[in-house]
């Protein structure tokens, strides 16, 4: 059994929350479960058409797959979605140039399957705090080459620019990870709204600090506001129950 808690805000600045999560305890198509964060980008509207259409489509073609391998769903799924935000956005002048970030998971058993386009991430949280994902983003790219620190990437005035999501271009290029959970982690999908306003050092705090998951998902988002709240903030916390982790 797994539990999860989730939760989007429109943070302190923003007119409109671009961001749309998904959430499924329950098998989705031949997923037993699925967790999704889509962080939308366009002008007015567009980036929260393509988040919510991003989302809509993938979920649609997960419950009609016919696929066994948890990646081959995802990446299908994730393909459509970006042919279909194309689509939209060459019939509409108002939607050109939409796209969104999007992050999904899925618990099968003890083991985890993730699909990544864009930055929005997936942490695993235990005694520590591993994120992931691989933020596809410009700053990331400057840091993995060494031009600039981790430390530095945190404030730099380019950090919004991604070099991956979801309707950027005709073919979309996704990752995709595979991990064994252990007993007692969890995990965290947020979008950057999260990760731009609170460092992982406090992100590992406040889920360690107890509580049920709702306390924990609501302290996430009133921090990240309480730290400026600049953009759109989503968080998603899963749960593995030990007898999810301890039987395949």
């Amino acid at each position: 059994m797994i539990r999860s808690y989730a939760l989007t805000d429109i943070g302190r600045r923003r007119q409109l929350n671009q961001d749309f999560i998904y959430c499924s305890e329950t098998p989705v198509g031949n997923l037993p479960n699925v967790f999704i964060v889509a962080d939308g980008m366009g002008g007015h509207k567009a980036g929260d058409y393509a988040s919510v259409l991003a989302v809509e489509t993938v979920v649609q073609e997960i419950g009609a797959s016919f696929e066994k391998s948890p990646v081959k769903i995802f990446e299908q799924a994730i393909t459509k979605a970006n042919t279909v935000l194309r689509q939209r956005a060459s019939e509409n002048d108002s939607l050109s140039g939409m796209g969104t970030t999007l992050v999904a998971a899925a618990c099968i058993g003890r083991y985890l399957e993730v699909a990544n386009v864009g930055d929005s991430r997936l942490y695993v949280v235990n005694d520590e705090i591993m994120q992931i994902t691989v933020d596809h983003s410009l700053v990331e790219e400057m840091v993995r080459m060494g031009g600039i620190g981790r430390e530095e990437a945190r404030n730099h005035p380019d950090k919004n620019i991604i070099t991956r999501a979801v309707g950027a271009k005709d073919d979309v290029e996704v990752d995709f990870f595979n991990l064994e959970l252990q007993t007692g982690d969890m995990v965290l999908l947020c979008s950057d709204g999260l990760t731009n306003m609170v460092d992982d050092e406090m992100i590992l705090r406040i889920i360690k600090n107890g509580g049920n998951l709702r306390d924990r998902v609501e302290e996430l988002v009133e921090t990240a506001n309480m730290n400026g709240g600049k953009d759109n903030i989503s968080v998603v916390i899963i749960e593995l129950l030990a007898d999810e982790v301890e039987h395949d």
